[in-house]
């Protein structure tokens, strides 16, 4: 013969699920890295009121526009992107002396200007090279004044160099016009 059992159901008790589950909560959003968007590093001039008057001389200026259609245009030349870093290092430090280019790094001024319908992967592309261009001419100077790479410079030493090729970019606010 068989015997019926008279157990009841078996529960749990689930009086604590909620402590745990708040617990597990917690330590995951404590323990989790949420990765930040850094963006751009630019470091912006100080804030000034008084107006600013004063134009650089024509050839110690630099303009480069990329427009709506993702061309580069170097003093009204278009050019590509794999040309620009070699024609800025040149206009930068001038080694041929010419006379329409700044006497002196230290003069050398690099304007941006881009279209507002300017595609984010090309103006990175052009932002990265102008910054390549400034970094190649440190490594360089760095090599003819020390011989040593920039990188392995003391912080005083690295600073000198960049005080004698400061990496002046100015960016002129966006156009709406396809070719400005």
């Amino acid at each position: 013969m068989k015997k019926k059992s008279r157990r009841g159901l078996l529960s749990i008790n689930a009086g604590s699920m909620a402590d745990i589950a708040f617990l597990m909560l917690i330590f995951f959003l404590v323990a989790t890295t949420i990765a930040a968007d850094k963006g751009i590093l630019v470091k912006l001039p100080p804030f000034e009121n008084e107006p600013i008057v004063h134009r650089p001389n024509p050839k110690n200026l630099l303009t480069i526009h990329v427009n709506a259609d993702n061309e580069i245009l170097l003093r009204d030349e278009l050019i590509e992107v794999a040309q620009l870093k070699d024609k800025v290092k040149e206009f930068v430090a001038n080694p041929q002396k010419k006379s329409n280019f700044p006497n002196s790094p230290k003069k050398a001024i690099v304007s941006l200007k881009n279209d507002r319908n300017t595609s984010y992967t090309t103006y990175i592309a052009v932002y990265d090279k102008l910054k390549a261009a400034y970094r190649e001419l440190w490594e360089e100077h760095a090599k003819r004044t020390y011989d040593r790479p920039y990188h392995d410079l003391p912080p005083k030493a690295q600073k000198e160099i960049r005080n004698d090729y400061p990496q002046i970019i100015s960016e002129a606010e966006p156009s709406n016009h396809q070719n400005e």
